[in-house]
């Protein structure tokens, strides 16, 4: 390690900054975020900084600089584009002992500023000794996309409370304490903005703290569940709550058709266990009751575990969350509901169907592809032009949709695609008309999971460059194609 990173409390300190342009801008701004006293010695100051000064924000001396201009300060900045005058800043400034940095110029600094992560009060610097700042800055990157953005309000959360807790618990209990606030229920929903359950749940640790700090043996630390989309297939699309939780849970429970590099970005030592369901399943592939997912949430919450119920798409598009939740609310499990990707905006965005589109489509409908015993679905309503209908799960009975959709009045030449494994390596799409989609699905060997697409727009399936520039819009050839087949209906 070259450089000990520290933390200067700078509220009230003074600052002297050399220097009036955009690079100084930069230093000045992040100094007054820490409540630093600065003076600007410069001959003229850029339009923002002119602004600050005449708020009294900074004081400014628009002269030369001098040695004379550090005297009192603890701190000082040289940045301007002058090599000669920020090696005499920093001159002046070493020899009264007073730490420097020269913006870019790591030789003729004391010191210099990290890469930071913001979270207050939880605070991450990443430095490269001026190295690499580069590097420095994709590290950065990296750390801001895994930490949560209500990080600070956890850490805010804790603080308020951290003199009670000394004042309450022994030494030795402090730190389990705040161990299972911090990656418990309590920090899950402070993390999540639900400071009211954050505090319920703070409650509820601290009486059995005190419990077992009198040597009583109080209920068990009750777990949670996380109820997690893992969007369409693709691990990359997962969302960053959606890895945050995953990476915290004890517990996955996983569908069938989560893939693998999805159960992958899970903790390393979490439990895994599949919950698959499938209605068409194989000789010897498993299978596992509702209601048995339903008692292993339960019960992995019961003995003070995270579980997370990872399942493709979006928990609450045919993905039974409602129902999950409800069972968890009904036996007092705290969860949490983290949107997912669903797998027909997945499937259309890898297919190159827009799902909505300006002449063609003004509303979309998500349907189950699973036939229902007392057929509720509005068949006439689903066959109408001028929109898009998603069948999930529809597969296995295309044949029966396709017919259902002609005999409600929609055109057998109305567009109609299926998405195979959209997101995922092995990608396939088959375009088609209501009139042959099912047997071209059938003859190319189409199997769950895949998405059924029909509306005009599933004519618009396309990779990027199959249409070569300066073709017609393919909007415009399908929106008067539409119109032929409507005319002759």
């Amino acid at each position: 390690m070259d450089h000990l990173p520290i933390f200067l409390n700078l509220r009230a300190v003074p600052v002297v900054v050399i220097g009036g342009g955009r690079i100084a801008q930069r230093k000045i701004d992040l100094l007054l975020r820490v409540g630093a006293r600065i003076t600007v010695v410069a001959p003229r100051l850029n339009p923002a900084l002119a602004q600050r000064a005449a708020a009294g924000e900074i004081e400014h001396l628009g002269i030369p600089f001098a040695a004379s201009h550090l005297e009192g300060a603890q701190l000082v900045i040289a940045a301007t584009d002058l090599r000669p005058l920020n090696a005499e800043v920093s001159a002046a400034a070493r020899a009264r002992a007073i730490p420097v940095n020269v913006v870019d110029d790591p030789e003729l600094s004391s010191f210099y500023f990290p890469a930071l992560v913001d979270r207050a009060p939880l605070t991450v610097a990443i430095g490269s000794a001026g190295q690499a700042p580069v590097l420095t800055r994709w590290v950065r990157e990296q750390i801001e996309a895994l930490l949560p953005q209500r990080l600070g309000e956890l850490g805010r959360f804790m603080g308020a409370r951290r003199q009670a807790i000394q004042q309450t618990l022994a030494p030795a209990a402090r730190r389990p304490f705040w161990e299972r606030i911090v990656r418990g229920v309590t920090g899950s929903r402070a993390l999540a903005g639900d400071l009211a359950g954050a505090q319920s749940a703070y409650e509820r640790e601290l009486r059995l703290a005190r419990l077992t700090s009198v040597g009583t043996d109080g209920a068990a630390a009750l777990g949670e569940v996380y109820l997690i989309g893992a969007g369409p297939g693709d691990a990359d699309l997962l969302t960053l709550r959606a890895l945050q939780l995953l990476q915290q849970a004890d517990v996955v429970l996983y569908d069938r058709l989560v893939p693998a590099a999805v159960i992958e970005r899970a903790r390393r030592d979490a439990e895994r266990v599949l919950v698959g369901k499938s209605s068409a399943r194989g000789p010897g592939e498993p299978h596992t009751p509702q209601e048995r997912i339903h008692e292993l949430m339960v019960q992995y919450a019961q003995r003070g575990l995270r579980v997370a119920r990872l399942k493709g798409g979006d928990p609450f598009v045919f993905g039974r969350g409602g129902e999950e939740a409800e069972h968890l609310a009904r036996h007092g499990i705290p969860y949490l509901v983290v949107p997912g990707i669903t797998a027909a905006l997945g499937a259309a965005a890898a297919a190159g169907i827009p799902l909505t589109h300006r002449e063609l489509a003004q509303s979309v409908t998500l349907v189950t592809g699973h036939p229902l015993e007392d057929d509720t679905l509005d068949w006439a309503a689903l066959a109408r032009p001028h929109q898009t209908v998603v069948f999930y799960m529809g597969v296995a009975h295309l044949a029966y949709i396709c017919a259902r959709l002609r005999a409600a009045g929609a055109s057998a030449a109305l567009p109609a695609a299926l998405v195979e494994r959209a997101t995922q390596p092995g990608q396939r799409r088959v375009t088609g008309t209501l009139a042959d989609i099912a047997a071209l699905g059938h003859h190319a060997g189409i199997a769950p999971p895949a998405l059924l697409v029909v509306g005009e727009v599933a004519a618009l399936a396309l990779a990027p460059g199959e249409y070569a520039p300066g073709s017609a819009p393919p909007a415009r050839r399908q929106r008067r194609a539409t119109e032929q087949v409507h005319e002759s209906c």
